[in-house]
């Protein structure tokens, strides 16, 4: 396709970070300040707190790499806006499984929902990685830096395995998710080296 019917990303990008800064917001109203003035009070709210910890680093996380990935894409058409509005669908439940796994203190069904939210967010990130590099073709510095997307791979391996156990150890799915974010928390290379070139 030629350059001429290629649109550009920016608007893209603006509108994503919009969506992304409104499920920020959306998860700080959720915090409830305690009603004694004691520590204990606060410390109580535990569940709550690293809740939202784990979703803000999640939808941080997720922020910085469409950031990396608007950098390294030529242009976009259609099924690349609708793919990016599948992928935000799921970002923007992340609130809500956040607040009801806080407020049952992870139970087993809510701990299930965010789970199940993370996969399909994963899932979404996946399928608008594919479409850019379908539009952009297989030698785009897109497809150059996910390469094998060995973390994307890992990642999904994780989510599963944390869904299977959800009904016994909630609070090991509860670990298994931190342990994704920690593998796309560590800086990722890639997009970056790309960009350089």
């Amino acid at each position: 396709m030629t350059s001429a019917h290629r649109m550009d990303s920016a608007r893209l990008e603006a509108f994503t970070d919009g969506v992304m800064a409104v499920a920020l917001t959306i998860m700080v109203l959720e915090l409830k300040p305690p009603h004694a003035p004691e520590w204990r009070a606060l410390l109580a709210q535990w569940p709550v707190a690293l809740s939202y910890v784990l979703s803000f680093i999640y939808i941080g996380i997720y922020w910085n790499n469409h950031h990396h990935l608007m950098r390294v894409t030529d242009g976009i058409r259609g099924r690349i806006l609708w793919a990016n509005l599948y992928w935000l669908f799921w970002m923007t439940l992340i609130p809500f499984a956040t607040a009801w796994m806080s407020e049952t203190e992870f139970a087993t069904v809510p701990v299930a929902l965010y789970g199940f939210v993370l996969l399909m967010a994963a899932g979404g990130f996946f399928l608008l990685q594919h479409e850019i590099v379908r539009f952009n073709g297989r030698d785009s510095a897109l497809a150059k830096a996910v390469g094998r997307d060995i973390k994307g791979k890992i990642s999904a391996v994780l989510y599963l395995v944390a869904l299977l156990v959800v009904s016994w150890w909630p609070y090991l799915s509860c670990l298994l998710y931190a342990a994704v974010a920690a593998i796309w928390f560590i800086p990722d290379r890639r997009f970056e080296r790309e960009v350089m070139r």
